[in-house]
This record gives structure tokens, sequence and C-alpha cells, in this order.
């Protein structure tokens, strides 16, 4: 009989964010599903393969409610990922877990670490003498630098590429065709045709702007509220044009 040894393997288990689409339901959920149809209907495929955290902060659902509005969602190819602002009576085994510590934040706060000083590069140097013993300061310390906060994306975006840029602004150099998509989490600059979705402000950024050179879009969308094609006013149609929220409403004009 031949012994096989074998090596132990290790599981390797990361830590990794991804930016998800947040769905907060309504009373009465039959109106509310309505909406989410003519969304849908409106604009196909957005929310295909697309991750999806449903919120159901004080919403009023049992277990079995719960259960429902999660079978009608997977009618609709919506998947939902995790569920946040749920009870956990609520939840109940093979339903989506339980998400908490949700924020609408681009990157994970990195806790400042203090480096020590070798030999060749001292952290402190002496001043001055204070009866014979050498008083240290402190070295200033380097000047910190502003993190990126815009993307420039120096040629066309094409039909089903996503441009996803959480951190600011986004400026795309060309066109964004018909079945792309750009989700910033600032303002988005377009020196081109829009005809795909472009969804500014994602992370809860009111004051967030769509510019384009050609309007031609298929949904426009603002911290959240949106405004689809056919919500255009038809003389705004092939002029450039600015889009901004007021009021909890698109508003638009053209740019001479």
């Amino acid at each position: 009989m031949t012994e096989v040894l074998t090596e132990p393997r290790s599981i390797r288990i990361k830590g990794r964010s991804f930016l998800a689409v947040v769905l907060s339901p309504d009373l009465p959920l039959d109106q509310w599903l309505a909406r989410l149809d003519d969304l849908a209907s409106r604009s196909a495929g957005f929310f295909l393969g697309r991750p999806v955290v449903l919120d159901v902060h004080d919403l009023p659902l049992n277990r079995e409610e719960l259960k429902g509005l999660i079978a009608e969602l997977a009618t609709r190819n919506v998947s939902i990922m995790g569920l946040e602002g749920a009870k956990p009576s609520m939840v109940e085994r093979g339903m989506p877990p339980i998400l908490k510590g949700g924020k609408p934040v681009a990157d994970i706060d990195v806790p400042k670490t203090e480096v020590a000083a070798g030999p060749a590069e001292a952290a402190e140097t002496p001043e001055e003498e204070a009866d014979g013993v050498p008083v240290l300061k402190a070295a200033p310390a380097p000047e910190a630098r502003p993190g990126v906060n815009s993307l420039v994306v120096a040629e066309p975006v094409r039909s089903g590429q996503s441009v996803v840029f959480t951190e600011g602004d986004v400026t795309v150099i060309g066109s964004v065709a018909s079945g792309a998509e750009i989700i910033a989490g600032g303002s988005v600059h377009i020196y081109g045709a829009l005809r795909g979705r472009v969804m500014a402000g994602c992370l809860g950024n009111m004051s967030a702007r769509i510019f384009c050179r050609k309007l031609e879009a298929e949904l426009l969308a603002i911290d959240g509220i949106y405004k689809m094609a056919e919500d255009i006013e038809p003389d705004m149609l092939g002029h450039p044009a600015q889009f901004w929220l007021e009021d909890d409403a698109i508003h638009a004009e053209k740019i001479a």
C-alpha cells in the first residue's frame, strides 16, 4: 500500500467592496412594483446582472410578505444580494442575508499608521541643549496631497460598456452609445452625443449635474431621481444641455 502525503492548502478569504443598487420600496407595494415595471420597460436591462440590495427600513412587513416581495422581484430578473434594515425574525434559511454598516462612501477608511524611522532616516533632529541634554524636535510631517476626484475617459463608451467612478466627476471625450452607462459620484460631462444612461451623484450628491453636447439619452438620474427619454422635452433633443436636481425633480436647460 502506497501512502500519499498531501500538504494542507489554505483557503484565501478577502474583503472586497462592490457598488450595488439599493431599492427602497414604499407602500402600497403593488403601486411601487408598477412604478418599477415602468422603469424596467423604458430602460431595458437596467437591473440585468446588477447587484441589488433591498432596503426595508421602517417597512411593516412580516416574513411571508418579505418573501413574497423578493419573489416578485425575482420574476422581474431583480436578484437581491442582501437585505438592509430587516429584523432577524423576518429572515429564514435560503433568504438573502441581512447587511449592516452600509454607507454612501466610495472607499474603505484606512487608519493612519506610524512608521518608525531607521538609523539613516531620523524622525527627530536635535534642536538645542538643556542642562547638557539634547532636546529633540519632531521633523515636520510631509504635506498631504489631495486624492483624485475626477476620471477622464478619452474615447467613446460603446454599447454594453459601463463606466463606474464613485469618487467624483466623470468626463467623456466622445459619445456614450445606446446601451452604455456612466455612474459617477459627482457630475458627468460628455463632449459628444449622450445616447445611453447616465447616473450622477450616485452616493447622495444632490449638487451633481449632467452636461452633454448632444442630448439623446435613454435615462438620466441624479441622486436617485431619474428621468426617462419619454420624459425629456422634445425641444431639448439633439441640443447641448445640462441637468440638475431641485425640489426632488430633475430640471433641464439648453446650453448655448
